[in-house]
């Protein structure tokens, strides 16, 4: 008892000190620092790619399936004892329908064997640099609900795959493609030979954005990856309306504190969508001047770089999440107004005062899927807002994807 209250804990602390964003660790970077942070305010500054070759796509990464393994390695961290790492390279889809190389880390308890579980876990990230991946974050102080991980999930006896969804260049906020990246994270997990979890169950949980990739990838599932078994899927304070969320953060009447999520999903959408999503072009020099900040930077540098800003006093046009293009490319990033219907059963658990990801998008994508004959856990939480819906919501989670795992029916309140 005394081990799983220590592992709820950590995993609460973990998890709200990431969503608030507090550099509370030694060692943090210091805010907005980058390169290009020097650089005149009229000259963007551009992507920088991850300068470690195990990332880079091979030449013939055409030839490859989705979730074809591409390469592979061992990692070694103290922080994980008990657990052989392994960081998978494969082969995914961009929005495009391009081939993207992409990287999930495996954390597989020492020991285990055949039927272990298998849970996709999307972690939060807030970011725009490449540098900033789970596949690094996990290692340093950057995914901050890395102990988490640990102790809520690979402790608890799961394999736990965590992929870097946002792709090789950081498309904060493409939920489309992170769902292709984390279904295709999973048909690699399960294709690479040197881990024994071919058949296992599977589960997917995620959390904000992860949240958001999570649920993509369980409205994407039946038809992009039709021949996943999986036994259940949990997200929660999912940004499932992202037009709204652009227009609450970056065109409140008041420069709103999160404003510097609203850019950063701007600037995400821009690299995956370079001529449906023109942000740059439209910037004036001081939004030149945050682009440049937040370019190639974490966590830190959006919430706090970014607070208290607002879209009206950094663009040069009125309102570009309302021009045709724009709106579109939002919709197709909302999985509240995707077609699909999750086949798995989902815990959907939301706060009803979520002040950055709204309840009523939420309830409505829940109401489509009960409709279609779903099977929906659905919580939503009347005192909560982002963060204390993270608390209130991550125990129940944990506890209906366990259940699920072991192969116990779903509940469903639709």
């Amino acid at each position: 008892m005394r081990t799983r209250l220590t592992s709820l804990l950590v995993t609460l602390a973990a998890l709200s000190g990431l969503l608030l964003g507090t550099p509370t660790l030694a060692g943090a970077e210091p805010t907005g620092s980058s390169a290009g942070s020097s650089a005149p305010a009229t000259d963007p500054v551009p992507l920088r790619p991850d300068p470690d070759p195990f990332y880079a796509a091979p030449a013939d990464i055409g030839d490859a399936a989705p979730g074809d393994v591409l390469g592979s390695r061992r990692i070694d961290a103290l922080t994980y004892p008990n657990t052989d790492i392994w960081q998978i390279k494969y082969r995914s889809n961009n929005s495009a329908d391009d081939p993207i190389a992409a990287v999930t880390t495996v954390l597989m308890p020492r020991g285990r064997t055949v039927g272990t579980p298998l849970v996709s876990y999307q972690a939060v990230v807030n970011a725009l640099g490449t540098k900033c991946a789970p596949s690094h974050g996990l290692f340093s102080d950057e995914l901050i609900e890395a102990p988490a991980v640990y102790l809520g999930m690979v402790a608890r006896g799961w394999a736990v795959a965590v992929p870097d969804y946002l792709g090789p260049t950081g498309a904060y906020g493409a939920a489309k493609m992170e769902g292709r990246v984390t279904l295709d994270g999973i048909r690699a997990v399960q294709r690479f030979d040197q881990l024994p979890l071919a058949n296992s169950p599977v589960g997917l949980l995620g959390y904000s954005g992860g949240g958001l990739a999570t649920s993509f990838a369980a409205a994407l599932a039946p038809t992009y990856a039709p021949e996943l078994k999986i036994a259940g899927v949990a997200e929660g304070g999912i940004p499932s309306d992202l037009a709204q969320i652009a227009q609450n953060l970056a065109y409140s009447p008041l420069p709103h504190p999160g404003f510097g999520m609203a850019m950063a999903v701007a600037l995400g959408l821009e690299r995956e969508y370079p001529d449906r999503f023109p942000i740059t072009e439209n910037l004036n020099d001081q939004g030149i001047a945050l682009r440049n900040k937040m370019f190639n930077e974490c966590r830190r540098s959006i919430l706090i770089d970014g607070a208290f800003h607002s879209a009206r006093d950094l663009t040069t046009a009125a309102s570009l999440a309302e021009t045709p293009s724009a709106q579109e490319v939002l919709r197709e990033n909302s999985v509240t107004f995707y077609d699909g219907v999750p086949t798995a059963p989902l815990f959907v658990w939301q706060g009803v005062n979520d002040f950055i990801a709204p309840y009523q998008p939420v309830a409505d994508m829940v109401g489509r899927y009960c409709a279609a004959g779903a099977s929906v856990q659905f919580r939503g939480y009347p005192a909560a807002e982002h963060f204390s819906a993270t608390v209130l919501g991550l125990p129940e989670a944990y506890l209906w994807l366990d259940a699920r795992l072991r192969g116990e029916p779903a509940p469903s309140n639709c």
